[in-house]
């Protein structure tokens, strides 16, 4: 069994010092996968636009496999009507 671990960073890094132990390198993908679900489900609401979310897979070396990449992009349209509620805030405005 080969040993893999699965970092998280999101703003901060989060280290797996144990690890998991797998037969083969496409199980640490598919585990990668299912527990970047898992966290995206259970933090979802802290997850914010423009932050950087990754989970990096290493093996017993340090050696990095693969990165999941995961992020909220607002689009240009978005970007601006938060620019303008936000301003609206600011200003004392009542904004919805």
């Amino acid at each position: 069994m080969l040993r893999f671990f699965f970092h998280i960073f999101d703003g901060a890094g989060l280290f797996d010092p144990v690890g998991r132990e797998l037969p083969v390198w496409q199980a640490s993908q598919t585990c990668a996968i299912a527990a970047t679900g898992e966290v995206l489900q259970r933090d979802a609401a802290r997850i914010a636009p423009g932050e950087d979310w990754h989970l990096d897979i290493t093996d017993e070396l340090g050696l990095l496999l693969f990165r999941l990449d995961s992020s909220i992009v607002r689009s240009a349209v978005m970007a601006h009507a938060h620019a303008t509620r936000l301003g609206r805030r600011r200003s004392g405005l009542d904004v919805p």
